[in-house]
């Protein structure tokens, strides 16, 4: 384990408090934690591990605190939880055998549609509209796909089911966030039970960017429950928008 100082967990409190802030409003976390974690010295599979440890305290935060304002109703998504479990199982597994580089490449430009799409469908996911796909076939393809993604990957996975609940199953914005979340709380407890099991894990790193997690969730949810569904998609807008630029300069420069 590298030596961590007192600098370095203040550092990681407070990426986790903006993570959270971030990803309880419309995805796109990970990309604060994980270079945070890597700016302090862990080496990029402990990073990976350690990020999978503190990332489900906030979501589950937030899933908590959507599913006690109605955002969301278990009874109708929970055939997504177990594909998504499924999908996540299948792409930690197999992210440990199998370059991850032409997806690293294909991102930037799946994030860029979504920005684009968002961006010219000038009433997205302010009112409900009717449904383009049968929830069950839904539920079954992105838990599959997008759980996969996030076990192998990860990077815009909450804005992948935000827009994926909003277009198909015609959800308001503020909807397909509070859908998301127990979406992403179940990749997210299935990459750390393999990282776990690898031994890839940094338990107390993990648990100081865990509560600021908590605390930046608190107050990002607050202000999805409170906001019209206007203000979640000019967030995802901007959140996606910098999560394209940062992965074009990573992968691509």
């Amino acid at each position: 384990m590298p030596e961590m100082t007192l600098f370095s967990y203040i550092l990681v409190f407070l990426g986790g408090v903006g993570a959270g802030f971030i990803d309880s409003i419309a995805g796109g976390g990970g990309m604060i934690t994980l270079p945070v974690l890597l700016s302090v010295g862990l080496p990029p599979h402990l990073a990976l591990g350690t990020n999978k440890l503190q990332s489900p305290f906030g979501t589950l935060t937030a899933t908590l605190r959507y599913r006690r304002s109605g955002l969301f109703q278990f009874r109708k998504i929970w055939p997504g939880i177990i594909f998504t479990f499924i999908g996540a199982a299948a792409g930690t597994i197999l992210i440990q055998r199998i370059s991850a580089d032409f997806l690293k490449k294909a991102i930037p430009l799946l994030l860029t549609g979504i920005f684009l799409y968002t961006l010219f469908k000038k009433n997205l996911g302010e009112r409900e509209k009717e449904s383009r796909m049968r929830p069950l076939l839904f539920l079954l393809l992105f838990g599959l796909v997008v759980g996969f993604y996030d076990g192998f990957f990860g990077p815009g996975t909450g804005s992948f089911w935000a827009i994926g609940f909003v277009s198909l199953l015609g959800m308001n914005m503020k909807e397909a966030t509070g859908a998301t979340k127990p979406m992403n709380l179940t990749s997210n407890l299935t990459s750390l039970l393999f990282f776990l099991i690898g031994g890839n894990v940094l338990v107390p790193v993990g648990l100081v960017m865990a509560a600021g997690q908590v605390l930046g969730t608190w107050g990002g949810s607050h202000l999805v429950i409170n906001r019209p569904p206007r203000f979640v998609r000019y967030a995802l807008l901007l959140i996606v928008g910098i999560t394209i630029l940062n992965t074009f300069i990573k992968y691509y420069l």
